[in-house]
């Protein structure tokens, strides 16, 4: 325990500059994996705990279009439009056959193929680490904000973010398929007798929670290292940013996110050997203070 350098900290604005960033690009991340998986069981019901490994295969899409290409933008594209066609084939084939099943059946097959998409990682990138490397156009004299340095990058990457977040929150509310989807999720039987075809939707909204979790490893990829597995750590996060904010909440999983990644920034520099019990000691809080996080509402 550290209190006297998050006590200096504190009263420095460069400091404060510094590890707020890194706070915000760490929550943004998070974010983008996060409501893509409470989108997921907000909608299907589904827990799925293989939701990491579209992070990890959105990174390594990027990586290797980067690599052909030189084309940050395209390298995004590929991480998310790659993750996105994954995602729709894994819920059509696999996914779909087990919804209604008890919970630790769709555990375990989340699970198996937690295992199988690593190894699939391993045998066409290597278990080496890789590095996709910062793009030329972001190679370039970080900002000075009150003394805090703040690389380029970082702004683009929690300006992403933050567009995506715009973008879903209207999309939901305000688009005729975002109600469709909102629908489905309350009394898919009723949409179903409509004539609205739920198969489409639940693979739609599958579909769009593996394209966020890929652009965020499309993100990650320049400030990150990428290895198999990579995707783990993410998700356990990713379950504690969406049970604080509330199973099925956008805004919740935004603002648990952005939480949790500024109790990890400022966490380490206070308690650099509790960084993780922080966040699971916050968790505990929550759910003790209010049981379905913050935005959760109770069920009907």
């Amino acid at each position: 325990m550290d209190l006297d350098a998050l006590a200096g900290c504190l009263t420095s604005s460069s400091c404060l500059v510094t590890q707020t960033t890194s706070g915000l690009i760490i929550g943004m991340l998070l974010f983008l994996v996060a409501v893509g998986l409470t989108l997921i069981f907000g909608v299907l019901k589904v827990v799925n705990f293989s939701h990491g490994a579209f992070y990890m295969f959105g990174a390594y899409f990027a990586m290797t279009a980067y690599q052909l290409t030189g084309s940050f933008a395209l390298a995004m594209l590929a991480g998310a439009a790659g993750t996105a066609i994954l995602g729709l084939i894994f819920e059509r084939v696999f996914m779909s056959r087990v919804y209604g099943a008890d919970v630790l059946m769709q555990l375990l097959v989340c699970y198996a193929f937690v295992l199988i998409f690593d190894d699939v990682v391993r045998l066409i990138w290597g278990p080496e680490f890789r590095s996709m490397g910062m793009p030329a156009a972001f190679q370039v004299m970080p900002l000075f904000i009150a003394g805090g340095v703040v690389p380029p990058y970082y702004l683009l990457l929690i300006g992403v973010a933050l567009v995506a977040a715009i973008v879903l929150g209207i999309g939901l509310s305000r688009s005729r398929i975002g109600k469709v989807i909102r629908a489905a999720a309350h009394n898919p039987g009723m949409v179903s007798a409509l004539g609205i075809n739920t198969g489409l939707i639940y693979g739609g909204v599958f579909a769009l929670g593996g394209m966020l979790a890929g652009l965020a490893g499309a993100l990650a990829a320049p400030v990150r290292s990428l290895t198999p597995g990579m995707g783990f750590s993410v998700l356990i996060e990713s379950f504690i940013v969406t049970v604080i904010g509330g199973m099925g909440s956008i805004l919740g999983a935004l603002i648990g996110a952005l939480l949790l990644g500024l109790i990890r920034s400022y966490g380490s520099l206070g308690f650099p050997l509790f960084t993780e019990g922080l966040m699971y000691l916050f968790m505990v809080i929550v759910l003790v203070s209010k049981p379905t996080g913050l935005f959760g509402k109770e069920a009907a």
